[in-house]
């Protein structure tokens, strides 16, 4: 079906379900009410009157909609309540998509309680689900003050409340890319709360909205989110859906009443992205890896298709590699999304999260750049093209070393890495106490650079050489020796990491990932090649040699090149026999 007939083929659907008439004739209360000297009866009468007047009111309201929004909203509805998942997928990917740039482009959609809710009727889980979308937007494309904040927050705690009913799972089916934007959505605010919170308190400009946060200290709460990613995968039993799929055996055996069901199995695995995701905020990224245990990244599931999944897996997977030291797993992380980017370009330019994916990518291509230069790896050529194009001149700098190239590790990080926060509330009397979680983890991460600063510089030099005495590179270096030592110590600890083999992405194995290695005896340092360079003439007849291969197969499927070439062949032995008689004369 085409997506314009999905978004706005209304017309069957209206004269089915018939049109709304807004037109009605009741008086409108104008005066304030004044309960005093009323009975319970008269009481009763302002109540009902009062009623009357907001109801009126908000069917004025969604009167004045424009008809294509109106009747979107209805369709929207109507599809939702069918399970219609194929049209549903339209209305939310296209349609609303659509809408948004001709009508609320730079201003909020319809109210949903005042405007929406009255449409259809106050059907709870759809207002819920529009709400949701509403206040996306409103993050989206406008600026949200604190009491969208909190409404927001309390919008998603109602839809997950109807989610974990336990009296029954709830019936209903969503669009798989849907899911996953309420996951993201929901984390992003999480996030963008905890920034907003710090930036007021940093302030100190508003008392009021100070106040307010001081009296809300479980809105937005790190124990709330969690437990709301923690309970979709303990409802769904995802956990052991994956173990189940890695042993052979059918999910749907361990899965339960909830888990076998496409709603809550989504959001279960779903929510394990989003633990890493939170996690590697929280600054924890060795438990960040291990709610990943289940997820095997060598392997396609069914998921992969929802692109924003793919990449916010990859990226914070990357980054907890990194900041673990485990260069040679990020650099193959962050190589792998990208060259999957730059292959589904084309997609992506059509999609309406390009600027999203194109700011991920731009992020994981500094991250690629801090890597190479801590850990020189060959990449694929697509990549290290690209590499260069963006980061060539900062990726010369840092490699290079020296006191010179820690701003621009400082530059990239801070650009690159997620938005840190903290676990808990900031200390609202002493804000100078509060600790900035992005300079914290900035400052830990240029430790371990400082380290390296003089490893470029020894590896040129120690390439030179077989064996050397320790004071005549000291000179070389113009430092003293016992420094030297503990700098090529940390040089042979650098070159050795853990590197991802199978299993868990907390396994692996301590290889050396460098070119060169060496030991220590006494003064001398025995140098030598890790890895064995390759041999130019066996390449070379190699090659050669599958070439005349691949000629010898182009001539055997074409007869007439083929019968040419014995012709040729023959002429050459004739004319050799013939030279060869000559020279015998």
């Amino acid at each position: 079906m085409d997506n314009e007939q999905v978004a706005y083929d209304y017309d069957d659907f209206i004269q089915k379900t018939g049109d709304y008439d807004f037109e009605d004739d009741e008086p409108l209360a104008t005066d304030l009410i004044d309960h005093e000297g009323y009975d319970e009866e008269q009481l009763l009468q302002q109540q009902q009157l009062f009623q009357r007047q907001l109801q009126l009111q908000q069917q004025q309201a969604a009167a004045q909609l424009p008809d294509a929004v109106r009747n979107f909203i209805l369709y929207f509805h109507h599809c939702l309540k069918e399970n219609n998942v194929y049209d549903l997928h339209g209305c939310y990917e296209n349609s609303f998509n659509r809408l948004t740039e001709k009508f609320y482009k730079n201003t909020p959609w319809p109210d949903p309680h005042g405007v929406v809710a009255p449409l259809v009727n106050n059907d709870q889980p759809f207002v819920t689900l529009y709400t949701e979308l509403y206040y996306r937007h409103l993050y989206a494309k406008l600026q949200p003050n604190l009491e969208d904040r909190f409404a927001s927050y309390d919008n998603y705690c109602i839809w997950f409340n109807y989610i974990f009913d336990s009296s029954s799972p709830a019936e209903m089916e969503l669009p798989t890319n849907w899911a996953w934007d309420i996951i993201d959505e929901f984390i992003y605010q999480f996030n963008s709360f905890a920034l907003y919170r710090s930036r007021i308190v940093r302030k100190s400009h508003n008392e009021e909205e100070i106040q307010q946060l001081r009296e809300h200290p479980q809105t937005w709460s790190t124990y709330t989110v969690l437990n709301v990613l923690y309970s979709f995968i303990q409802k769904s039993r995802m956990n052991e859906q994956l173990e189940a799929i890695k042993e052979g055996r059918d999910p749907d055996e361990v899965a339960g009443e909830d888990g076998s069901r496409s709603l809550y199995k989504t959001f279960g695995y779903f929510s394990i992205i989003g633990l890493l995701r939170v996690h590697t905020l929280l600054g924890d990224f060795t438990l960040a890896l291990k709610t990943m245990e289940g997820i095997d990244l060598s392997k396609k599931s069914k998921y992969a298709r929802v692109a924003g999944a793919q990449f916010t897996t990859y990226y914070y997977v990357g980054f907890c590699y990194m900041m673990m030291r485990r260069y040679s797993d990020a650099i193959k992380a962050f190589s792998h999304i990208l060259l999957y980017i730059s292959r589904t370009k084309g997609f992506h330019n059509r999609s309406a999260q390009y600027d999203s994916v194109t700011k991920r990518s731009e992020q994981m291509y500094a991250l690629l750049a801090i890597c190479v230069a801590l850990c020189p790896t060959r990449l694929d050529d697509s990549i290290h093209t690209t590499l260069r194009e963006k980061n060539g001149e900062q990726l010369a700098r840092m490699q290079r070393g020296g006191e010179e190239s820690l701003p621009v590790f400082e530059e990239l990080f801070s650009f690159s890495c997620p938005k840190f926060m903290s676990h808990g509330p900031p200390d609202y009397d002493n804000p100078a106490n509060n600790v900035d979680p992005l300079q914290h983890h900035l400052k830990v991460f240029m430790m371990d650079v400082k380290k390296t600063m003089l490893v470029p510089t020894l590896r040129s030099y120690l390439k030179l050489y077989s064996t050397m005495n320790i004071e005549k590179l000291a000179t070389f270096l113009e430092m003293d020796p016992e420094e030297l030592r503990s700098a090529l110590v940390v040089f042979k600890q650098k070159s050795r990491q853990v590197r991802w083999t199978e299993g868990s992405l907390l396994d692996g194995e301590v290889v050396n990932v460098s070119d060169l290695d060496i030991s220590l005896e006494g003064d001398l340092i025995n140098i030598s090649e890790a890895k064995i360079g390759r041999k130019f003439g066996d390449w070379f007849l190699r090659n050669t040699a599958k070439y005349y291969a691949v000629q010898d197969t182009i001539l055997n499927k074409n007869p007439d090149k083929q019968e040419e070439k014995e012709h040729k062949d023959k002429r050459r032995e004739r004319r050799e026999k013939n030279a060869e008689k000559k020279g015998n004369k």
